[in-house]
């Protein structure tokens, strides 16, 4: 995809927008600006600890004022893919935390452990062999499998801890059923963003850290990819295999500068420069 087509923009956050409880180089200075100029942007994180009302809080501790409606977890998007398989009101096994909860609670479902319509696992930081047993349970009886992102590790400050994904790989060896994976790097979140901003995916930059995660779903759902080495890629993407991100960037500043010299382009003008590489 040609970089000069870029009108709006998605990011990822721990990693690109901040890393614990700082603001990372160039974030702030970037979502004002966008602001200021009318670009349309959106966050995707395949975070569920946080509602999308609490990350707007701890942006906002940063100096990044987001709308909470531009925010989009992978708990959002479970909630999301619930809505259109299950019935409201369905009960639904859920391995994550408070956070997750009551976004399921606030889409009309009812968490629960025995005789529930899904499993739904997401990051559990306090998940039990209790738990791990009743999802085992409820997944044997047929119930439908749903993980919010399929992430083995978790970035923190004090370095990498258990994901999602190391839970979800103790019930699917037990098991033997995989579940439908809803965060990144499928392009469902995404195309969600996507949709509350009102882009199109060729004129849609996905700015993230990962190239497995972030990258991948750019690319998957046809988006301009821009990797981002503030978070866990920290090298030139040039060995990391065969995907590869459209641009990369050292940090936001950077993206900044590239954005602001052809932004021109995107107002119907000739852009007068070419992207970083």
């Amino acid at each position: 995809m040609a970089s000069s087509r870029v009108r709006g923009f998605l990011f990822d956050m721990d990693g690109v927008l901040y890393r614990g409880r700082r603001a990372l180089p160039g974030a702030r200075a970037l979502l004002d600006a966008l602001d200021r100029d009318g670009i349309p942007f959106a966050l995707v994180t395949n975070n569920s600890t946080r509602t999308p009302r609490q990350y707007a809080r701890v942006l906002a501790a940063m100096g990044m004022r987001v709308p909470e409606a531009r925010i989009v977890t992978s708990s959002v998007g479970v909630a999301s893919y619930l809505r259109a398989t299950l019935r409201r009101g369905s009960r639904v096994l859920l391995i994550g935390e408070p956070p997750f909860r009551r976004v399921l609670e606030r889409a009309g479902f009812i968490p629960a452990w025995d005789d529930v319509a899904a499993v739904v696992v997401g990051l559990d930081r306090r998940v039990t062999y209790r738990k791990l047993a009743k999802a085992m349970a409820a997944l044997g009886r047929g119930a439908l499998f749903v993980a919010s992102n399929a992430d083995p590790v978790l970035p923190t400050e004090t370095g990498l801890i258990p994901g999602a994904g190391s839970i979800i790989a103790a019930l699917r060896y037990a098991t033997g059923r995989d579940p439908v994976v809803i965060g990144k790097p499928k392009p469902r979140l995404l195309k969600e963003a996507m949709g509350r901003v009102g882009l199109r995916p060729r004129e849609t930059a996905m700015v993230g850290d990962q190239i497995s995660t972030d990258i991948a779903a750019g690319r998957a759902a046809g988006l301009f990819t821009i990797l981002v080495l503030t978070g866990v890629s920290t090298a030139s993407p040039r060995r990391s295999g065969r995907l590869r991100p459209d641009l990369t960037v050292r940090d936001l500043r950077e993206l900044g500068r590239w954005f602001a010299v052809r932004q021109p382009s995107a107002r119907g003008q000739p852009a007068r420069a070419k992207g970083i590489r």
